[in-house]
């Protein structure tokens, strides 16, 4: 096979690859991640994008008192669910870079 040949051959594979990789991700912006603190005192969920869609505060947590133990469940809360999509982003699209000597957070 020829050099040209080879190269063809090569940007098809990297053109499929680059389309599995896509839909991959346009897969993971879909998910929906969740996460609880304090028992499930503060609920926070979020989607594969790293927005945050919902947070649910248990009423009973609420003590005007003690906001700072609040806002600590909160930020525990949100930090997991970040985590969660995080790993989830590097488990999918790790398949793909596998082997390759990318910079690290292309993804």
């Amino acid at each position: 096979m020829t050099m040209k040949g080879n190269m063809g051959n090569m940007m098809k594979q990297m053109q499929k690859m680059q389309k599995k990789m896509m839909a991959a991700q346009d897969e993971l912006h879909e998910m929906t991640f969740e996460a609880t603190a304090g028992g499930g005192m503060v609920t926070v969920s979020a989607n594969g994008k790293k927005e945050i869609t919902d947070v649910q505060i248990k009423e009973e947590v609420v003590d005007p008192d003690d906001l700072e133990m609040l806002q600590d469940l909160i930020l525990a809360a949100t930090n997991d669910v970040l985590k969660q999509i995080e790993d989830k982003t590097n488990d999918t699209m790790g398949q793909f870079t596998k082997g390759m000597n990318l910079p690290g957070g292309m993804f």
